[in-house]
């Protein structure tokens, strides 16, 4: 399991390649040497030049992570996760803080992961919610209040009372 947090928690003075390559570098028991090894065993370099396209960070790959638009900071946090090769990766409100015109390239990157990683997400921005998932479970007050398909999630009387603030009958 990898996760990622509402607020990002990145290496400011890094590029993403040099994260990316930290990354892959410590999971293949290489991190001591990384900054040595990125360019030198092909295994690593191949799969960061993957990871930095599969998470369209090529324009900015050499760039400082500091000065990143938002976007991209964020697609660089849930690609530090993913190059943990998690089986179940878990996204705390990923689109949250990110403009308008970034979320899209972060939607379409988080439904282009591949189908055997679980993303867990952990979202209030439904419409958002609703174009992604393929199964919705709703917490009212930490305890499951409703689960299924997005399209009976939607449906449900007592979902949308909730999130309209209506009380529930007993």
């Amino acid at each position: 399991m990898a996760r990622t947090f509402q607020i990002n928690q990145l290496f400011l003075d890094l590029s993403p390649l040099e994260t990316i390559g930290l990354a892959v570098s410590e999971r293949l028991g290489l991190g001591s040497d990384w900054w040595r090894l990125v360019g030198s065993k092909s295994e690593v370099t191949e799969e960061i030049a993957e990871t930095v396209e599969r998470f369209r960070l090529g324009d900015v790959m050499h760039q400082r992570t500091a000065i990143l638009p938002y976007g991209k900071q964020r697609l660089l946090e849930i690609a530090l996760a993913f190059a943990c090769r998690p089986k179940l990766l878990l996204l705390d409100e990923p689109a949250a803080g990110v403009p308008e015109a970034e979320r899209q390239e972060l939607l379409a990157t988080i439904s282009a992961l591949p189908t055997d990683v679980t993303v867990l997400l952990i979202e209030h921005d439904m419409d958002l919610v609703f174009s992604f998932a393929d199964r919705i479970s709703v917490l009212v007050n930490g305890g499951l209040f409703v689960e299924g398909k997005p399209e009976e999630v939607a449906r449900d009387e007592r979902v949308k009372k909730v999130y309209l603030g209506e009380e529930l009958d007993a």
